[in-house]
Order: structure tokens, then sequence, then C-alpha cells
């Protein structure tokens, strides 16, 4: 019997899985389910450019339909995976139909975390992870308009950019005392708050959001300390959770993400997993974590596609990451948390610096802004024990 693999997720993971599953020579069926009735898209643009309509949706696409069509996989869009079937081997669609499969490969993603608070569901509330979101925001985007962005994070921060952009009245409300709090030195902080305010956008920091309030639309935002802020529309960026559900449900072992091993396998040996919504554990960090970030989706997507190949990698990536906000780029490489000391080199006030984070005397990230040469050199000498030499000067 033909062997028949099933990607269940038409994100940037899913699609990596399918291409580098036919580069290797994989010749047998190949499926790819995603929920939304687009072709497979890569997502940092939804929050830029793509929101900012400078470019169109075709842009986003990681591959033209006729891709799909040339490597025969079959391409089921809009039609979402609802339960998993291990013992049969068969998967349930949305639609009523079925899908058999011989391995099952889940690329599910993340969804964006909900506001556990009164007056979310009002119209006029919206997150941000998909083209719809998108569509549904641009139509508010208008100059003069008054936006509240709920969450500090890179998200919240590059909308807020585009928004203050295309001239819209920010505010963005962040429950720590500044922004970045968990990811981000001081001075990083501290630089990016300053860009914004010098933009015009307002912060407010060291305080929840009690409630938004409307007559069937968003009309403000009132703050625990009692502050009300009027708006016409709400921005909910306060993170984004996996889409484990389905692997739950069908008896798979997740714990924030589906668990996976360094090959990319489940508990399920038939069953493998990648990109944002997995958790593994990193024997260079010595703990088990969650990235989500493009770098991510696209390295552990080719070793589940190896290993589905009977090729044996273990993945254990030094992550990367990035940010545009105005006409500034952040370059993240590796991981700050739990650092010790952070160095900063070179001067914010230059608009070109980086951030130096170490552990036990050790480089383990970098913040790089406007300073690529820095986040270049980063991710070829991660790990060494720090000196001032080890990274180019600012």
């Amino acid at each position: 019997m033909t062997e028949k693999i099933v990607v269940v997720g038409a994100g940037q993971a899913g699609s990596q899985v399918v291409q580098t599953l036919r580069q290797k020579g994989f010749e047998g069926d190949l499926v790819l389910i995603g929920d939304e009735p687009h072709l497979p898209y890569q997502r940092p643009p939804l929050s830029k450019k793509f929101l900012k309509g400078d470019v169109g949706e075709e842009t986003l696409y990681l591959r033209p339909k006729e891709f799909y069509e040339v490597n025969k996989v079959e391409l089921i869009s809009g039609d979402p995976v609802v339960a998993v079937d291990r013992q049969k081997k068969v998967l349930e669609l949305k639609s009523g139909s079925s899908v058999s499969y011989s391995k099952l490969v889940l690329t599910t993603g993340t969804k964006a975390r909900a506001l556990p608070i009164e007056g979310a569901q009002l119209d006029g509330v919206l997150s941000l992870r998909g083209i719809a979101d998108v569509e549904a925001l641009r139509p508010l985007v208008a100059p003069g308009k008054k936006v509240v962005i709920i969450g500090g994070g890179y998200i919240g921060l590059e909308v807020g950019a585009v928004a203050k952009d295309l001239g819209l009245d920010v505010r963005i409300v962040e429950l720590q005392e500044r922004l970045l709090k968990r990811v981000v030195s001081d001075d990083v902080a501290r630089f990016f708050h300053e860009l914004h305010e010098e933009k015009g956008v307002a912060f407010h920091y060291g305080v929840g959001v009690e409630r938004i309030e409307g007559d069937g639309r968003a009309e403000a935002v009132v703050l625990s300390d009692g502050t009300r802020l009027e708006c016409d529309f709400v921005l909910s960026a306060v993170g984004a959770m996996p889409n484990d559900a389905l692997a739950e449900a069908a008896g798979l072992e997740t714990d924030d993400g589906i668990i996976v091993d360094g090959h990319g396998q489940t508990s399920d040996e038939d069953v493998w997993a990648c990109g944002d919504c997995v958790r593994f554990f990193s024997q260079r960090y010595g703990r088990s974590i969650r990235l989500e970030s493009v770098q991510n989706a696209i390295d552990q997507a080719k070793t589940v596609a190896a290993s589905l190949m009977n090729e044996a990698p273990d993945y254990d990536p030094l992550p990367w990451f990035w940010s545009d906000q105005y006409d500034i780029k952040l370059q993240i490489a590796g991981l700050s948390h739990g650092y010790e000391e952070a160095i900063t080199v070179g001067s914010p006030k230059t608009g070109s610096f980086y951030v130096a984070y170490l552990k036990d005397g050790k480089l383990v990230c970098v913040d790089s802004i406007n300073h690529p040469r820095s986040h270049m050199m980063a991710r070829r000498v991660m790990g060494q024990d720090w000196h001032e030499d080890l990274l180019p000067p600012a």
C-alpha cells in the first residue's frame, strides 16, 4: 500500500514539511490541510507591510498554486480538522468528510490569547493572527481614528507603529511597568519607548484593563486605575497560545504545546509535530522550550521531514527573531531568559547599538538594533565565553 502523509496546518511549517518531503524523494500521497481559505502564507508582514497596504495578498503566499500541483500535493483549504482517530488513522473535517493517513504531521500553529474581561466580545475588539484579521482592521485604520492597543509586546508595537504612520491616535496599555519586560533589557525597552513616544504614541504602564465599554461596539477602554480611554476600536495583543487542543483531544501528550522529541515525534510513533504549536527539550538551554518564529517553523519542519524519511536528525536550534518598527529593525539571536548581565555596546541615542546578554559568563542572547553585523556574528559565537572582542564594535 502506498504510504500517505497528511499535514494538518497550512502555514510556514506545514508548507515546509511538504516541500522538504518532495525534495528528499518522498513519492507517496501527500495532503496538506488548512483552516483558512487561502494558499499557505507567511504571517510576519501581516502586522507591518500588509496591514499598511504596501503589499497585496499574493505577496504573502509562500509558494504559488502551481507548486502544489506540480509536486502532487493535495491541498485542502478552509476545511479544518475537528478530530483525530489515532486507532483508525482517520481525520474528521468540519465539512463532514474524512481523510485517512499512514503518518500524520501536526503544524497547527497558535491562536490569539483571549481577553478575559467584560466587553471583550464587542464589535471593534480585534486581534491579529491571520489575513481575515487584517481585512477586518483595514477599514478602521484611518487618519484621526483612535485605537487602544492592549499589550506592549512585538505585535502591539508593530501595529502601533503602522497605525501612527497612518495618522491614528495610538494608546498602548501594558500591565508591566515597562515594555517587553520578560524579553529585553532596560536599555532596549527604553529605546523603543522613546522611539514610539517621539512619534506620538501614548503609553499606560503598570495597569490592567477592567472592561471595554460600548453599545454593541467598543467605545472606550476602562483601566484598573479608573482611567477611561475613548476609542474607535481596540487591538488585543496579549500574546498567543498553541493550538494543541486537537492533539490533546486525540490523547497526545501536551503541556502548553504538543510535546515532541528531537526528531519532532509525538507520544504516538505515527504522529509528528512542528512549528509554533510544539514544545521540545533543548540541550542548548537545558530546559523545555516552545518557540514562535519563522526560523523555528522552517528548521523544525525540515527536521520532521528528514525523520519521516528515516533519517535521524536531532533538533536543538539557536533561535533568532526580528521586529520592524518605523525605520528600526530589531534582530534577536538566542534566548535571554534567565540572563544575569546585560551589556550595552554603543549608544542607543545613535539608533544603532546592541545588547549582549550573559549567563555564567557566556553569551546567551544578543539584541541588535539597526546593527546587522553583531546579529550575524552572534549567531556564530553564541555560547562562548564573553570578552570585549567577541562581537564587532558598535
